[in-house]
């Protein structure tokens, strides 16, 4: 096997003793994929057959199962479940005026594992930063060509490599969890969502200048739009030590705040605005084959009406700085290996399984 080096260099910024300075960000933004699954829910209830067909027709489905094959780990021995969430950060059509680096093609900017453990009250939700180096496994694309292994990939690079059944069996393998469903949505239907409930207001403590994602906003408080939203998320060079793990604490911050924005429009108080944004989460989202309809992701968010978002811990994966390549981040042991151990037994993650020597954990 041989290290990949085809993902364009990450640069983050060091602090005048030569260590990258990071700070730890709050553990909530994962709930709103959770609040994404029960407005689903909602609209599948409120709305005539056409509308159905319409909000049915935009899901798109990969069949994982096909994709992987029998190369998989054991389910869960309890009822349990594992989903791999990914924030595809596509720079074609909509968001290619978003990137100033002008990179073709797309990549999982964000992913997590929600784990739901037995009795479905309450989810942990496990960020994977997009600068990990991980071995990719040999993999197979949609076309049929075969892809060998490689060591030392940058995760994020797996999706526009490989396509999303990699990305499912590169988490199975470096976790040893069996993920029971796959749900991508692309940051065009995010900036879609954003605008359609009329924007979200964040509050900054400090400037934010980022030429790369091209946001500028002085200290304050700022009504962002769907283009102003997906470049908050993306921006990394403008604040902190300028590195993903920097990042992570916006994209927080902001999922926090289109939650708080939903729940005081109530939005899925009208069955209109309920469609609109139905409408376009849908035309957002591409699943596993067994969630992809309305129907079937309905069904599988009843099953998650015991989950409490408010109760909801996102846990960063341990990682450390990678001593060939310090612009990069390495699993850390023996946390991570915790870590997974925890959510394959399906019991509680020990505290010493979320220390992360990267960002002060």
């Amino acid at each position: 096997m041989t290290p990949d080096t085809t993902t364009e260099p990450r640069r983050a910024r060091r602090s005048a003793h030569g260590g990258r300075r990071a700070t730890r960000p709050k553990r909530r933004w994962g709930r709103i994929a959770l609040i994404t699954l029960v407005a689903l829910v909602v609209a599948a209830g409120g709305v005539g057959y056409w509308l159905y067909s319409s909000l049915n027709g935009n899901i798109k489905g990969v069949d994982i199962d096909k994709a992987i094959g029998d190369d998989r780990p054991q389910k869960l021995p309890t009822s349990g479940q594992n989903i791999l969430i990914l924030g595809s950060d596509s720079r074609a059509g909509a968001n290619a005026a978003l990137d100033a680096g002008h990179v073709s093609g797309a990549r999982s900017d964000t992913a997590l594992v929600m784990h739901i453990p037995e009795g479905r009250t309450k989810a942990v939700a496990v960020s994977i930063p997009r600068d990990t180096l991980v071995t990719r496994p040999a993999c197979t694309k949609k076309d049929g060509t075969q892809v060998p292994s490689a060591e030392r990939v940058m995760f994020n690079s797996i999706y526009s490599q490989v396509g999303p059944a990699c990305v499912v069996k590169t988490v199975e393998q470096m976790s040893g969890v069996r993920m029971d469903h796959y749900v991508e949505i692309d940051f065009a239907g995010f900036k879609g969502l954003v605008d359609a409930i009329g924007g979200v207001t964040v509050t900054l403590d400090q400037d934010i200048h980022d030429t790369s994602s091209g946001l500028n906003l002085p200290a304050g408080t700022h009504r962002l739009n769907g283009t102003q939203a997906l470049q908050f998320v993306r921006t990394r060079h403008g604040v902190g030590d300028g590195s993903d793990l920097g990042r992570i604490g916006l994209q927080q911050q902001f999922m926090l705040a289109l939650l708080s924005e939903i729940k005081k429009q109530d939005l899925l108080g009208s069955p209109t605005e309920t469609y609109k944004i139905a409408d376009k989460l849908t035309a957002a989202l591409t699943t596993d084959s067994e969630l992809a309809s309305l129907t079937k992701l309905a069904d599988f968010g009843r099953s998650l009406n015991g989950v409490d978002p408010a109760t909801m811990e996102t846990i960063m994966l341990p990682v450390q700085y990678d001593k060939i390549d310090p612009n990069r981040v390495v699993a850390a042991e023996p946390q991570a290996t915790q870590l997974w151990k925890a959510v394959r037994s399906d019991s509680e993650i020990p505290e010493s399984a979320k220390k992360s020597p990267a960002h002060g954990g």
